[in-house]
């Protein structure tokens, strides 16, 4: 008899090239501390709590040698790109070549986003499994919403029916997603703005899992106040 296909297995990918300005610092914002721990090693660590996923990849800038792998539970490539989604691309090719398979699912997740839970990503595996898209982490849009006009004054109130902010991690077929941000190589991945974008252009519709508010990207410098407020009343749960 042949034997049985293995099952797809979950890889995570976290670009972490990134220079962070909007954050302030002297050095990238995925490296600095959030109540005493590297943002990027705090993020690797609720990734590492997952069994599901089998290996995290973690894409930097050439040279950087900020973040060392202190066990078997990631592994480093210095091919970040320009933006995330050439970082992304480069970190795909990177997966194939050491062996994981087109069929293979991939998170890939912001490294700003240093208080998602293993919760959350075990939520987002089970929503997406079965599905045959994939799909990101998302909250509903629960604030008004304005277009500005370019003097810097309301232009419209845009109706916020059906509206929702995206998250990450986003889970797709590694192929499907590869092959996805390859059809945009060529412009230098001009309108990707993030993996389920690229996924729209080549024609398919992601689902949306509801997310958490905890789960918000470290932008500026007053979100790391807030994640520490968070961390100290919160579990990493």
């Amino acid at each position: 008899m042949t034997p049985a296909p293995a099952p797809p297995r979950c890889f995570a990918l976290l670009p972490c090239a990134g220079s962070g300005s909007r954050a302030g610092g002297e050095q990238p914002k995925q490296y600095r501390r959030v109540a005493g721990v590297p943002m990027a090693q705090r993020t690797l660590a609720a990734f590492a709590k997952v069994p599901r996923i089998v290996r995290t990849l973690v894409v930097v800038a050439p040279g950087d040698g900020m973040l060392q792998p202190p066990e078997a539970c990631f592994s480093i490539a210095g091919c970040g790109g320009a933006t995330r989604a050439h970082s992304v691309f480069n970190g795909l090719n990177v997966l194939l070549a050491q062996g994981a398979a087109t069929d293979d699912w991939v998170l890939v997740h912001d490294a700003a986003r240093c208080l998602i839970t293993p919760a959350l990503i075990d939520a987002l595996i089970d929503a997406c499994l079965p599905d045959p898209v994939g799909g990101l982490l998302a909250l509903p849009l629960a604030d008004t919403l304005k277009a500005v006009a370019s003097d810097g004054r309301v232009a419209a109130t845009v109706d916020r029916a059906g509206k929702w902010l995206a998250q990450t991690p986003q889970m797709f077929r590694i192929g499907l997603l590869h092959s996805a941000l390859a059809a945009r190589a060529a412009t230098g991945f001009a309108g990707i703005t993030d993996e389920a974008s690229a996924i729209e252009a080549a024609g398919h519709r992601p689902l949306l899992v509801r997310g958490s508010a905890r789960n918000f990207k470290l932008t500026y410098p007053e979100d790391f106040t807030l994640a520490e407020a968070v961390l100290a009343g919160c579990d990493d749960t």
